[in-house]
């Protein structure tokens, strides 16, 4: 197939419309729940009170706002694949927004900005009226336009989901995971929820002990993710994983539409997998191993978790684990290993390293 003829065969696939819109008719759909904005994509958006109130600012300034994509489901209602923060804040300012649990959100009251100090504590409604916005001020944001790009029913199902992550990649804060975490929620609230709770398990806790800032940007959600989708892969699929980011989102959503699978076997394996390592290494068990001091140190290694945790897992899986004191023994061995220390190393793709390290763990913590 040419390259125009693969560019024709995706283009019919993808059914567009748009036009403009003012504020009002983007309230108005949401408030008769005709308009899903996924407040559960809140916890992944970090938009600060200035940034909140500069949007404010451009909308009483004339200032044309970039357009907002959804996608239409087969129910007719619109699902918002990029301008969530942007609706977000308009339906916060305007009191009208509400939590994941269906409950109103605190008003939002506005921080002074750059060309309109005076925004500074302005609501949209105060009890005393000494600090609302102005009726005709409020008239000029609800008559405001922010346009609409919507991607039809008719399309591919997949299209919303690539859309939502070309819009929210690159330039965004999103961490790969949270960008994952927020496809999930649109392909399967159920399975997200799944996910997200497993990392709370507390032998897991103890034994990555992630600092902050992984935490911040959903790494342990990514871990859980790792194993659910590694833990009993096939060797032969292992060799054609490719590009790591890509292997995990394809990956998850073949998870996400599977109906047979088998939620509760995954996360028995993956407790007992923790509980285990808990038992046998505590918060060494993803550190390096110095064999020069002796002693465990630094934080955690991805390249461990691939041998130890998955390794582990397999052998638990099979029943063929060794017995739970040899566990650590067996994990310091590693690092003696040049199996192990060419591979682990900085550089090696992930599909190298995953068709060899994932193994390599599968036969060290054989009985």
């Amino acid at each position: 197939m040419t390259l125009l003829d693969q560019i024709n065969t995706k283009r019919r696939e993808i059914k567009t419309d748009g036009y403009p819109m003012s504020i009002g008719e983007w309230t108005g759909m949401y408030e008769r729940d005709e308009l899903d904005i996924h407040p559960e994509f809140q916890r992944f958006f970090r938009w600060t009170p200035a940034q909140k109130a500069a949007l404010i600012e451009s909308i009483l300034l004339g200032i044309p706002l970039p357009p907002i994509f959804v996608s239409q489901r087969e129910d007719g209602v619109w699902d918002v694949v990029d301008g969530l923060q942007r609706l977000s804040t308009i339906l916060q300012f305007m009191g009208l927004l509400k939590d994941e649990h269906g409950k109103p959100m605190k008003p939002l009251r506005l921080t002074g900005t750059r060309y309109l100090p005076a925004l500074k504590d302005v609501c949209w409604e105060d009890a005393n009226e000494k600090n609302s916005l102005p009726k005709d001020l409020q008239l000029v944001i609800k008559r405001s336009k922010i346009s609409a790009s919507i991607v039809l029913k008719e399309s591919d199902p997949s299209a919303k989901y690539d859309l939502f992550q070309r819009l929210n990649t690159g330039g965004s804060e999103l961490s790969p995971q949270e960008v994952r975490n927020c496809l999930l929620v649109m392909l399967n609230k159920g399975l997200f929820e799944w996910l997200r709770d497993l990392p709370n398990h507390e032998p897991f806790i103890e034994t990555t002990a992630l600092s902050d800032r992984p935490l911040e940007e959903a790494y342990d959600i990514e871990l859980a993710l790792r194993f659910v989708l590694l833990a009993e892969i096939s060797e032969n699929n292992l060799k054609g994983v490719g590009d790591i980011g890509t292997f995990l989102t394809d990956k998850m959503t073949e998870l996400a539409r599977n109906k047979k699978f088998r939620k509760g076997a995954a996360k028995d394996l993956f407790q007992d997998t923790f509980t285990v390592l808990n038992e046998a290494m505590g918060d060494t068990a993803f550190k390096r191993y110095s064999l020069k001091k002796k002693r465990h140190e630094g934080g955690f290694l991805l390249s461990l978790f691939e041998v130890v945790g998955l390794g582990v897992a397999f052998n638990i899986a099979e029943d063929t684990l060794c017995d739970v004191d040899e566990i650590e023994m067996r994990a310091r061995s590693v690092w003696r290993t040049k199996e192990f220390t060419d591979w682990a190393s900085s550089g090696v793709n992930a599909s190298s390293r995953f068709s060899r390290l994932i193994p390599f763990g599968r036969k060290l913590f054989k009985a």
